[in-house]
Order: C-alpha cells, then structure tokens, then sequence
C-alpha cells in the first residue's frame, strides 16, 4: 500500500495521485507540486489515503509544500496575466493568418512556460507564430490542439437542461458516450435534441446506462408470449423507467383486454428478453434543420 493524496489543478479538471511525504496536509489545502511540467500550484480534494501499488504511475510525484500566502499571490498574478497573453495571441493569430480558434492560455505556476489551447479544422503550421510570441513572453511557448468537448469544458455555459455543463462543473474526465445509448434509452435520434453544446452526444447519457442495460436484460420483447398473475398473453409495450411491461390478455368473451404488470411479475413463454440495441435498429431521425456534419458527430468517438 502507498499513502497518497490527490489534487486538482483546474475546477472539473482530472485528479492527480502525489505523495504527501509525511507533511501535514488535508482537502481544502492548496499545495505546490512538481510535475511533468514543471512547478504547479493545486488544490488538495482527496486527503491521505492508503491506495494498492497498481492503481498509480510509478515514479510517484512529491508534494512540495503546503501553498504559502505568497505562492497564493503568485499563483493569482499569473492568473491575471493570462488574459493580456490570450489578447497578444489573438492578435498574433490575425496577422499570420491562421485558421485557429484561441480557447485558452495558461501560465505555469513557476512561469516556465505559456501553454496556449486552441481548436483547428486540421493541421496548422504555427512555427511562426511560436516564435513572434517567445519573443514577446521570453519564455517557453507551447501550442496545443484540442478537441470540441475540451473546449466546452475550458469555456463552459448552460446544458439543454439549464444548468451548468456537467463538463466544466464536476466531470474530471470524459467517458466514451455512444449513439446506442441514446437508442437503449428510448430518446429521439435526433441530432439537436441529443448532442451538448460542444456538438457531440451529451455526457449526460451515460449516467444511467447501466440501469437501462441491467433493465432492457429482464424485459420481455414486443411481441413476446408471456405468463403472468392474470393469464397468458401477449406483449404490447414496455418501460424501462417504470419496470413495467403492458400485457394483452384474451377474456372470456372473446376479446382482449390490456394490462400493466411488473417485471418481476412476468415470465417469458415464448420469445425473448429486449438485450442490446444492434446498429440494424438505429436510425437517425431526419430534420431539416439538422445537418450532415451533425449527423456524422453523432458517430464519432465522444
């Protein structure tokens, strides 16, 4: 077992294992640390705690020390110098004429280096410009591409649900969302209906994916023959949220009456259980309002 505690170092941002080396610390704490960067300064939001040796990246990383008042004032003029760098770049970025989107700079804490996040359509050829804005900054400058969902997540907003993105509030790191999910969940196929501002699938669709998986397991097909408390019949319809299954069971005179049973109530005769959704059964639903390009985001890897 290793004793370790872990530190964020952006709001939302992914938690990083380090070794407190005996020194008092606890969450809430800011503490400096060196890292494959450099220098940094971050926020304690896991205490000590004793971890198997496999569940982090040899060689661990020590805290240097709890975050002084000065390492604080540091910490926030780098803050401040970070839109004056985000300003220069823009307009740099014009005079070469790149097509890039600037998103985001950051100062590392001991000022090594500038790193500048920014979105492309491809490649970009941006030697140049790192060379005007080393000039400029007299220090290390680094360019880094991203994609559309950290973009999201560095510059944030409202979801379609009216709060703020899941992204930029409390995810530290994405999970891999697919198009079958929303189609297990019964939701519309349609492009602006499930896909987040970034314009991939919302991270909101994985949360209860396994309780719809676990549920879809046990649900009988339409179409099903099943028994239960009141007779045979056949099944009409399903709910994955209410765990029900709508039966249709012959009377006695001859016709047919409809009725709801829980799962647990039905046993399949003849038939079988919903399972997984095959790619056969997805089909995006039309709008002209929805793009090609949108559809296509639907099936890239998010």
């Amino acid at each position: 077992m290793v004793t370790v505690i872990g530190i964020r170092f952006k709001k939302a941002g992914k938690i990083y294992y380090f070794d407190p080396d005996d020194i008092t610390i606890k969450v809430g704490d800011n503490a400096i640390v060196e890292t494959a960067r450099g220098v940094e300064y971050g926020e304690v939001v896991i205490g000590p705690k004793d971890v198997n040796e496999d569940e982090i990246i040899a060689p661990l990383k020590k805290v240097l020390r709890v975050a002084t008042d000065e390492d604080k004032a540091r910490n926030e003029e780098n803050k401040s110098k970070e839109g004056k760098a985000f300003e220069i770049c823009l307009k740099k970025i014009e005079e070469h004429g790149l097509s890039m989107k600037l998103v985001d700079v950051e100062y590392t804490f001991d000022n090594n280096k500038v790193i500048f996040y920014f979105t492309a359509d491809g490649r970009v050829d941006f030697r140049e410009l790192v060379k005007d804005l080393a000039s400029i900054f007299k220090t290390r400058i680094e360019l880094r591409q991203i994609g559309v969902r950290d973009e999201a997540k560095m510059v944030g907003g409202l979801g379609a649900c009216g709060r703020p993105m899941c992204c930029a509030s409390f995810l530290g790191e994405f999970e891999p969302v697919s198009i079958k999910m929303a189609k297990e969940q019964n939701l519309s196929l349609n492009p602006t209906k499930i896909s987040g501002i970034c314009g991939r699938l919302m991270c909101c669709l994985k949360y209860e994916q396994e309780t719809y998986e676990a549920i879809r397991k046990k649900l009988p097909r339409i179409g099903s023959i099943v028994e239960t408390p009141e007779g045979r019949g056949e099944v009409v319809e399903n709910s994955v949220v209410k765990e029900s299954v709508k039966v249709k069971i012959a009377t006695n005179d001859d016709d047919a009456e409809c009725k709801v049973f829980p799962i647990k109530d039905v046993n399949i005769v003849t038939g079988s259980t919903e399972g997984e959704v095959t790619d056969d059964n997805i089909v995006i639903e039309q709008d002209e309002n929805v793009t090609q390009e949108e559809i296509k985001n639907l099936f890239k890897d998010s």
